[in-house]
């Protein structure tokens, strides 16, 4: 079972997506349950939904079906230089800074850094931004984690950390400018709660760019080559900090596109991680 969100007569529905059907939930049924992170919240997500599924409600398949971020007020974050591939690519990029890369790579204190307020993440299928002032863009094919308000990991989605490469590489204190940006993150579309998943290692995570119909680049990765675990990733952003609506935290990637390689308008990103399912925007 997986969680979504979905437009239905005007309004954002959530959706339980089970055997190629999205099927609504009536929220009112539980005046504690108003949102998608209310419900992941709640010590049993799957039974609960169980509970609110509304049988009076026609389902929608998949196909054709136009999801939603799985977002409410959640801040995104995002954790950096977690895989030993963006490693080598942060110290290529910079290399003035690259002892600063190896030593968080293996330093206890992870790299953490808010990446975009609700308003500002991109739906699945809508378009997510290069700079115009940037000539060296990438996304980067991320896992995020759905954190409750008291730090725990309730589920899993896919996520698109947009990326301008050239920008980080000629100082790092550009970095915010670099990552944080109109259209820089996309998340989506659909979570998979705590206890859906695969076992974390053996997850694969995808990277597919069109540029037209062909294929501008690929590239896969697994869990198992992350640096850290997520739940110490997750641990670190809740350390000296609160969150009261909760928090998604994008745990790195391990995919990196040649250095040759850089976004234009009008390609096409793909994201699959195994478990959860694609995340795909044009590029504008």
């Amino acid at each position: 079972m997986q969680f979504g969100k979905v437009r239905r007569a005007g309004q954002e529905t959530v959706v339980v997506v089970e055997h190629g059907l999205a099927r609504p939930l009536d929220m009112g049924r539980n005046p504690a349950i108003k949102t998608l992170a209310d419900l992941l919240n709640t010590p049993d997500p799957v039974k609960t939904a169980s509970e609110l599924l509304d049988s009076l409600a026609t389902a929608d398949r998949l196909e054709g079906t136009t999801f939603r971020a799985p977002i409410d007020q959640q801040e995104v974050w995002a954790a950096g230089v977690t895989y030993k591939r963006s490693k080598i690519a942060r110290e290529e990029e910079s290399v003035g800074a690259a002892q600063f890369y190896d030593k968080v790579y293996s330093a206890p204190r992870p790299e953490l850094f808010l990446k975009a307020t609700p308003a500002r993440v991109v739906h699945p299928g809508q378009p997510v931004r290069i700079r115009g002032d940037a000539t060296w863009s990438v996304p980067e094919p991320e896992l995020a984690l759905v954190i409750s308000p008291a730090g725990k990991i309730v589920g899993f989605t896919v996520g698109n950390d947009m990326s301008s490469r050239d920008i980080e590489g000629e100082n790092p204190l550009y970095l915010p400018q670099a990552k944080i940006y109109k259209g820089s993150c996309s998340i989506g579309p659909l979570v998979t709660p705590v206890g859906h998943m695969p076992e974390l290692p053996v997850v694969e995570i995808r990277l597919l760019i069109m540029r037209g119909k062909k294929i501008a680049f690929e590239g896969t990765t697994t869990l198992a080559q992350m640096a850290r675990t997520v739940e110490s990733l997750a641990e670190w952003l809740f350390k000296e900090n609160e969150f009261p609506n909760g928090a998604i935290l994008l745990t790195g990637t391990g995919i990196v596109p040649p250095d040759e390689f850089t976004l234009q308008s009008g390609d096409d990103v793909s994201i699959t991680i195994s478990g959860i399912g694609t995340l795909q925007n044009p590029v504008a």
